[in-house]
């Protein structure tokens, strides 16, 4: 007679960095959650760890339902109080994003699930509109896809960035964007005259110019050499653009801060700014396993340097400081960074965005003028 045999252990598959995307795991679950995740072989797949490894995984999309559209805030550390994100997730799938920890309120985790369980908001545009329409609304810049990228790879089928741009060009309502995606420029139709009447403003995100570290710290975002073309666009249809050379990892990228600014120059960028790299919450965890996997030999460096950036520990959540980091490096990554900016001219003043054409109202409906 046969033995019976229990299995007292699970057979937990290796963590293993992915093809096509940024985090190796979905460890650790939400902070909301009380288990962990972790794949596991049941015994009959019979994958080797490089099949596993080679295992492309699907991207998922899903409806997030919202009664509005327009997010606020009173943080002083951003120059916006309302922005609008038209997606939750993002497939970019870039390992340290500062929105990888809101998906733990979705009970998902801020890993693998943040780039590869993507929710759109289908109804934006007319939440948009009825927002916009309202008698008591007061119109102030609005920032699109601060959170998420309004242009990630999604948005290429779904357009909602676009039909949400169509809103605010009728309203001639001001708008800011940040990307790092060359899919903006298929909007220049909607930004070109939106530009030519003081009505937006872009900024590109360029990491690395590194075409290698890029592809592993940022998977599915344009190449490097797309940003900048995408800045040299921009300006030569009007568009008023800057560079965000954010974020900078120390150890990592820092070396390449006045490379990425000499070059989005040249391309026409008419400012420029800074921002160490956050690991709030859950990316701690998923950065160290991402730069361990894919650096092991810089990352004790790498961590230490951050941490001389974080008064000792991977992150500062204070206003105030968790953008600009404190202490002798930091101080040294913003010194560098302001004579670059002033050498090539990277400060001139931003003007303000036009908020005296704001059509109050219901655009579509309202009644022509006689004259």
């Amino acid at each position: 007679m046969a033995e019976l045999r229990i299995r007292t252990e699970i057979d937990a598959l290796p963590d293993v960095p992915r093809k096509g995307r940024g985090a190796v795991s979905n460890r650790p679950s939400g902070r909301f959650d009380s288990p962990d995740r972790i794949t596991t072989d049941d015994g009959w797949g019979g994958a080797e760890p490089d099949e596993w490894e080679s295992a492309p995984s699907q991207t998922i999309l899903g409806i997030d339902t919202a009664k509005r559209i327009i997010t606020r805030n009173n943080s002083p550390d951003v120059g916006f109080d309302r922005s609008i994100n038209p997606y939750k997730g993002c497939e970019h799938g870039c390992i340290y994003c500062f929105a990888r920890p809101t998906h733990a309120y979705l009970n998902l985790s801020p890993g693998l699930d943040f780039e590869t369980r993507i929710f759109r908001k289908p109804d934006s545009p007319e939440l948009l509109r009825a927002e916009l329409s309202a008698k008591n609304y007061t119109p102030a810049v609005i920032q699109l896809g601060i959170n998420t990228d309004a242009y990630q790879p999604v948005e290429r089928t779904e357009m909602l960035t676009r039909r949400i741009l169509q809103v605010l060009s009728e309203f001639e309502h001001p708008v800011g964007l940040l990307t790092k995606s060359a899919l903006i420029q298929r909007d220049l139709d909607i930004l070109g005259p939106m530009a030519a009447k003081g009505l937006v403003r872009c900024g590109v995100s360029i990491t690395t110019l590194d075409r290698e570290l890029s592809r592993t710290m940022e998977p599915r975002a344009a190449t490097p050499q797309k940003r900048i073309e995408t800045i040299r666009v921009l300006r030569s249809a009007g568009v008023p653009v800057s560079v965000m050379a954010a974020p900078i990892v120390p150890g990592l990228s820092c070396h390449e801060l006045e490379s990425i600014l000499e070059a989005a120059a040249e391309a026409g960028a008419e400012r420029a700014g800074m921002i160490i790299v956050r690991l709030p919450y859950e990316i701690k965890t998923l950065f160290e396993e991402w730069l361990r996997g894919h650096f092991p030999d810089r990352a004790d460096k790498v961590l230490s340097l951050i941490r001389q950036c974080r008064d000792g520990k991977l992150n500062q959540a204070g206003f105030g400081t968790r953008m600009t980091g404190t202490g002798p490096y930091a101080q040294l990554l913003q010194q560098r960074f302001a004579l670059v900016v002033k050498r090539l001219h990277l400060d001139k003043p931003r003007p303000a965005l036009n908020l005296t054409l704001f059509r109050s109202g219901s655009p579509a409906k309202a009644q022509l003028s006689l004259f």
